[in-house]
């Protein structure tokens, strides 16, 4: 991806006087972290948000600030719910010879076998990966082919992913990613074949262990 650019400036507006600064068409955000002492800035709303809205997390955003370049990270959104326009933006200086570690989002792609001819069930158990790399480095989404999976039972793991040999993921290798299951129906099917089961031959459940009261009244009756 070409390198993400947001033009900044200071500011010096802060407190009530910032609602002033977002109805003149400014998004009041701030710059901090790695050897970056925190400096206040403010960005054009509309640029802001048509740029954050193409861009995942993991995406390393350069902030131009009257002409001296930050390498960031966008660590967190304030939104207003009703309008849903963002209200605040912090942005992580990062360094470029640093690792770092980071989230990053799985996207799931193609189409599954197991869910097309045996109309399988996809449980995703995991939606985000942590990892680490250079800030240069960091993938902006982690995708997954689900073709792989051809029957119920299937299932991808952290160790099926192929990545950069720059990028290491943090979590275990035998974590479940997404899993083929049964549909809903058809286990609720094998369970009341199973309940029939049992109800015909009338069996009871074998007690492998007594409780002592019983102990006692079984030796009673034995004297």
């Amino acid at each position: 991806m070409e390198k993400v650019v947001l033009k900044a400036s200071r500011r010096t507006v802060t407190g009530k006087q910032v609602g002033a600064l977002r109805r003149a068409g400014q998004l009041p955000a701030v710059i901090y972290g790695h050897n970056v002492e925190p400096v206040a800035i403010s960005l054009d709303a509309k640029e802001t948000k048509t740029l954050l809205g193409k861009i995942s997390a993991s995406t390393l955003v350069t902030i131009d600030l009257e002409g001296n370049e930050f390498p960031t990270l966008v660590r967190e959104k304030q939104r207003e719910p009703v309008k849903n326009v963002f209200l605040h933006i912090d942005f992580q200086a990062v360094s470029l010879t640093e690792k770092i570690r980071a989230k990053v989002g799985i996207v799931l792609t193609g189409v599954s076998p197991a869910v097309k001819d045996f109309s399988a069930i996809l449980v995703t158990t995991l939606n985000e990966l942590e990892v680490e790399a250079y800030p240069q480095d960091l993938p902006e989404r982690i995708v997954v082919d689900i073709s792989v999976l051809s029957k119920i039972g299937d299932g991808i793991h952290v160790s099926d992913l192929i990545l950069s040999d720059k990028v290491h993921i943090m979590a275990g290798t035998d974590e479940m990613i997404v899993l083929a299951t049964a549909p809903k129906a058809e286990v609720e099917e094998v369970a009341a074949v199973e309940a029939e089961v049992v109800a015909e031959e009338g069996t009871e459940p074998e007690v492998i262990e007594k409780g002592k009261k019983e102990e006692e009244e079984e030796e009673g009756k034995k004297k």
